[in-house]
């Protein structure tokens, strides 16, 4: 049994409970499915299906008297969840802080993950993602071609209902396939087929974080398959660049052009969010009022009136819940990377394990310029990857996603 597995090995019921408990982990696999393609399309649904899926777990864990077993990234992220709700209790708009902080209930999805999806089920829930995230970016490209999608006014969002959502999920999915590519022996063709669409589309989105968090995640998907293949980064982002057009190229060289109106007012919120920490460092202005009180922190400098957030996990986080809950969640990433490095030494978990890996470093790099963990779409797909490398070593219920 791997490292991974191994923390996250249950018992079997017995008795009159076990063909009970059988029936709940068949619903509740399927249900995880279910929510890996919806998250992509209707948050709506994919929240429906999380529900159901945490009922089943529920379910399980009662009937079969089973200690829940989650990896130890977990446990710090719900000491994080619970200083956010002190924030929220102590905040100066406390029913506005604690409607926020309902995303909270998003982290469910990794002991979920862990008690719901077995080993051997692991590689077909990637491909799904997958093939979801190739159909995804087969729409922006259409919105892009024949629906004028193409400026950063009107850029492709796919079926979500915003482009830094879109974005974000298409890296997440880029790192999947990036992972199969290079180590998953039989799925190779798939991933290699798909992965010109999701490169093209998540260019076409103009969101220059997502593109810094697909290069950092590839850089170091690259790197561990063997350091030689890094020379394939540049020759891939100028193939891309080439076929992408004009507003893509112009839009990169925004990047290096320190009088961008948007480099200039990420700069200004990052002074805004050192003065809130500087006010607020135990609880911060609590979730949801950064909006509500930019105007009161703004500063010489920043472009727009109001920003809905910080764009940057660490200040943001930090400015709303206070250094106590930067410090969790930074232990808590802290772990998953060390954790899911440990998962990567085993080979035949390396495909999910780089899935997983890649998740973790595009977030964290895309999440320098955008508050990407903030975003409900883009959390639960990232805790679904981030969660597989520990799922349960146990059979898969039968006839369940098959």
């Amino acid at each position: 049994m791997t490292h991974a597995q191994a923390i996250s090995a249950t018992p079997i019921p017995d008795g009159a409970a076990a063909p009970l408990v059988g029936r709940l982990e068949q619903a509740g696999l399927i249900a995880v499915m279910v929510m890996a393609v919806a998250v992509q399309f209707s948050i709506a649904i994919a929240q429906v299906m999380l529900t159901i899926a945490v009922l089943c777990w529920i379910g399980i864990v009662a009937l079969g008297h089973e200690r829940p077993s989650v990896p130890r990234f977990f446990w710090a992220l719900l000491g994080y969840a619970g200083w956010t709700l002190v924030s929220a209790a102590l905040s100066g708009n406390p029913r506005l802080s604690l409607v926020d902080s309902k995303q909270l209930v998003l982290l469910l999805v990794v002991p979920v993950v862990v008690r719901l999806v077995p080993v051997s089920r692991r590689p077909l829930l990637l491909t799904i993602v997958m093939s979801l995230g190739a159909a995804s970016a087969a729409y922006g490209l259409f919105q892009w071609a024949l629906l004028h999608y193409d400026e950063v006014g009107q850029r492709p969002q796919g079926t979500l209902g915003h482009y830094m959502t879109y974005s974000g999920l298409l890296m997440l999915v880029l790192g999947i396939a990036l992972s199969k590519l290079l180590f998953a022996r039989g799925e190779r063709v798939w991933a290699a087929l798909v992965m010109p669409a999701l490169l093209m589309a998540m260019a076409l989105t103009l969101s220059r974080n997502a593109w810094v968090g697909a290069f950092a995640a590839a850089a170091v998907l690259l790197a561990r398959k063997d350091f030689r293949l890094l020379i394939a980064l540049p020759v891939v982002a100028f193939i891309t660049l080439s076929l992408a057009g004009a507003a893509v190229n112009a839009r990169l060289l925004s990047m290096f052009n320190s009088q961008d109106a948007t480099r200039l007012d990420r700069v200004a919120m990052l002074r805004e969010g050192t003065q809130m920490v500087r006010d607020h460092p135990l609880v911060g202005v609590g979730p949801n009022m950064v909006k509500e009180l930019y105007e009161q922190y703004r500063v010489p400098g920043a472009v727009e009136r109001v920003n809905p957030h910080l764009h940057n996990n660490p200040m943001q986080i930090a400015a709303e819940r206070g250094l106590p809950a930067l410090a969790l969640w930074l232990v808590a990433i802290g772990l998953l990377l060390v954790d899911t490095a440990r998962a990567f030494r085993d080979k035949p978990c390396r495909p999910v394990a780089g899935a997983a890996l890649a998740a973790v470093v595009a977030m964290l790099a895309g999440g320098m310029f955008e508050y990407n963990f903030g975003d409900s779409e883009f959390l639960m797909l990232f805790l679904l990857i981030t969660a597989l490398p520990f799922a349960a070593a146990r059979p898969a219920p039968e006839n369940a996603a098959a």
